[in-house]
């Protein structure tokens, strides 16, 4: 079993490494940005390998003027990791055997923007990572593991989507009139919110974000995940996600990872080995896919018992105790 979370000296830790170490440079942490919301650069239009194009300027972040601006800039840098990540990964080839790429980040923008906006506010003790979307998850909603009810109904999150620029005929993306669901995302929000009540509660300590923000999609509209990919074309891609992933973790100081399956869970030791973090905890928690024979024997119960015995339980109540 991983070891718990320690408290003392992450951040420490984390800054200090950060100032001392020659790092590539999307290794460094983002400075605050200079220009105002509407002047930033816009997301990367690529839901397709061979497709992108500059978005409408309706494709801008707008966070409510009642947050403070020390956590809206929080919200904006994490944008724009995720803005330069997928601006990398859709310029990569990823060889015959994927036909369709889709880019969630783009096309259910005004969605992901405004799920950022509400719950990333500001440094998070805990983060959940997932593997990338699903076509019926995230792929519709822009939510990590985003089933449609709870991504409406829970957490409140609102937006248009438009549509990829190349879409499987079988794969079609209607964002939140989707009428069918992923059974991770009904499995992981239904046991968040068991835990939590609340999303302000869960969202207190806890973020949850998505290793590689693209899907793909076989001719057949098979799904083909990262593990999947080729060995070249997946260097390539862990290469543009592993440095992502460290620039999230400095931005939002997270102490402990969760990886939602071995592949995240793997990826996070590689990319914090590689940027000379060591104070970072790293747990599993198994992945609730139905793919997975263990999950369908009752993922809830395991899943509370991983997390209770990493002791990392209590950041997902109400009024913890935090060290």
């Amino acid at each position: 079993m991983e070891h718990s979370c320690a408290a003392s000296s992450v951040r420490e830790r984390l800054q200090t490494t950060a100032q001392t170490e020659q790092p590539h440079a999307a290794f460094t942490r983002i400075p605050e940005p200079q220009a105002t919301v509407e002047q930033r650069e816009q997301p990367p239009t690529a839901s397709s390998i061979t497709h992108s194009s500059h978005p409408t300027a309706e494709h801008t972040e707008q966070p409510p003027p009642s947050f403070p601006a020390s956590q809206t800039s929080i919200a904006t840098q994490y944008l724009d990791i995720e803005r330069r990540l997928c601006g990398k990964l859709v310029s990569l080839p990823y060889g015959e055997a994927v036909q369709y790429v889709y880019n969630p980040v783009d096309y259910a923008w005004e969605i992901h923007r405004d799920f950022v906006v509400k719950f990333c506010r500001g440094r998070k003790k805990v983060l959940l990572l997932g593997m990338n979307p699903g076509p019926w998850g995230m792929g519709q909603t822009g939510v990590p593991f985003g089933h449609v009810g709870y991504a409406k109904e829970w957490l409140g999150v609102t937006g248009r989507v438009t549509r990829p620029a190349q879409e499987h005929p079988k794969r079609p993306v209607t964002g939140l009139d989707c009428g069918r669901n992923e059974v991770s995302g009904d499995r992981m929000w239904g046991l968040l919110k068991e835990l939590s009540g609340t999303p302000d509660v869960l969202f207190t300590h806890v973020f949850i974000h998505n290793y590689c923000p693209l899907f793909f999609l076989k001719a057949s509209a098979k799904n083909v995940t990262p593990p999947e990919l080729k060995v070249k074309q997946r260097a390539a891609l862990e290469e543009e996600c592993d440095r992502a992933l460290v620039e999230v973790l400095r931005l939002l100081e997270v102490q402990c990872v969760v990886g939602v399956g071995k592949y995240a869970t793997d990826r996070t030791k590689v990319a914090l080995r590689q940027a000379g973090i060591e104070d970072v905890q790293v747990s599993t928690l198994m992945h609730p896919s139905p793919v997975n024979p263990a999950a369908n024997k009752g993922w809830r119960d395991i899943a509370i018992r991983q997390l209770t015995e990493n002791r990392l339980l209590h950041y997902f109540q109400p009024h913890p105790t935090v060290a």
